[in-house]
């Protein structure tokens, strides 16, 4: 597939800072780059913050309304089902604890990130056990999770969207539809895909999505949200309770006329002040994605990650981690070698941000990233 999308705009108005650095950056799945209009709102709300009688409260609340909104366009759904986290893990925290779940049986893959395990291993207590439904030549199986939502045990299935390192995409209407036929709660982590892969939520039968933005969405640490799926947002009672979750937190002036009344949207499960300033930072990060298309950015990730593939599929020395199938991976591109520490060695002399997880190194391009940049790092792997 032929990219549609030339990055050089973008990276002359929002990354002007890769024109001169010979660092390349391939890096996204652990840490996205701000873009400068990010910056330039960092900066701004600094400012402010720095005497904050200049900060008037209707702005702080402006960018929390604005970030739901951003984040539900970017997923499908609507901002009364979202709800502003501090990161993933917070998210699948929220499932774990709030989901009326009976004892019984959690499903997830082998080899998922841990934010999809300990926060489920911890309700032992309550019963319910974590199974782990073992990999298929390295990558999940999804068949065999499929077939074990069947079993009258199972209270849960929890799955990433995109695996952190294979960058495996789950077949989520597959897996959501097995489990709405059988009466199961479905929650994703959906940090390696989103902003990157076009999702709609409200087409796909997940209860639970949680996302961190620091990562594909561009914007500060500290700033994510989870989705939680309209008929569940008062069906389910918040576990953890502050006053920011009740009506009368927009309103300073009565705050000790205590009136237990919830938010009646996905507020309710903000508990705490949120990060104002992170969050309208993480604002024109999510804009830059809206604009620019995730399924222009989706495409365009598309095609450099094919380069790598091929190249990969090349070389009898090396073993594609990733899917070969362009439907079955995101942005997250991983292979191995009997040599793979050397290989590593010569990409850090070479400044190619990268990162090697679970023995492969794994690289995830972005929307500024070009081709040429695609071949310079090739070159050097085959040196």
């Amino acid at each position: 597939m032929t990219s549609p999308y030339n990055p050089a705009a973008l990276r002359a108005r929002e990354y002007a800072w890769m024109a001169d650095d010979p660092a390349m950056f391939f890096n996204a799945a652990s840490v996205g780059p701000m873009p400068a209009s990010a910056v330039r709102v960092a900066d701004q709300w600094s400012a402010l913050r720095a005497q904050p009688h200049r900060l008037p409260f209707d702005a702080m609340l402006e960018a929390a309304s604005t970030a739901r909104a951003q984040f539900a366009a970017l997923v499908g759904a609507d901002p009364e089902e979202i709800a502003l986290m501090p990161n993933t893990t917070y998210g699948l925290n929220l499932a774990a604890r709030a989901l009326p779940m009976r004892p019984g049986t959690m499903l997830t893959f082998d080899g998922e990130f841990p934010s999809c395990v300990y926060p489920f291993q911890a309700l032992a207590s309550r019963g319910i056990t974590l199974e782990l439904i073992p990999r298929r030549h390295g990558l999940p199986d999804e068949d065999a999770l499929v077939a074990a939502i069947h079993r009258e045990d199972v209270v849960a299935v929890v799955v990433s969207w995109v695996q952190f390192a294979t960058g495996y995409v789950a077949d989520l209407a597959r897996i959501g539809a097995a489990c709405r036929a059988h009466n199961v709660f479905f929650i994703v982590d959906g940090i390696q895909g989103c902003g990157v892969r076009p999702i709609d939520l409200h087409a796909l039968p997940i209860d639970i999505f949680a996302s961190g933005a620091q990562k594909w969405q561009l914007s500060p640490w500290g700033t994510g949200f989870v989705y939680v799926r309209r008929a569940l947002v008062q069906a389910i009672d918040p576990i953890d309770v502050g006053w920011a979750c009740m009506k009368t937190s927009t309103d300073y002036t009565r705050l000790t006329d205590y009136d237990f009344d919830l938010f009646d949207d996905a507020r309710r499960f903000e508990v705490v002040t949120l990060a104002y300033q992170d969050f309208a930072v993480a604002n024109a990060s999510t804009r830059l994605l809206l604009d620019v298309g995730v399924e222009v950015v989706a495409h365009h990730i598309e095609a450099l990650g094919n380069r790598i593939v091929a190249w990969a599929q090349s070389r009898s020395d090396v073993r594609l981690v990733t899917p070969g199938d362009p439907a079955r991976r995101a942005g997250v591109i991983a292979f191995t070698a009997d040599n793979i520490q050397a290989m590593a060695a010569r990409l850090h002399a070479a400044q190619v941000v990268h990162t090697v997880r679970e023995g492969a190194i794994r690289l995830s391009p972005h929307c500024y990233n070009t081709t040429e940049e695609i071949e310079r790092l090739l070159a050097i792997l085959d040196r």
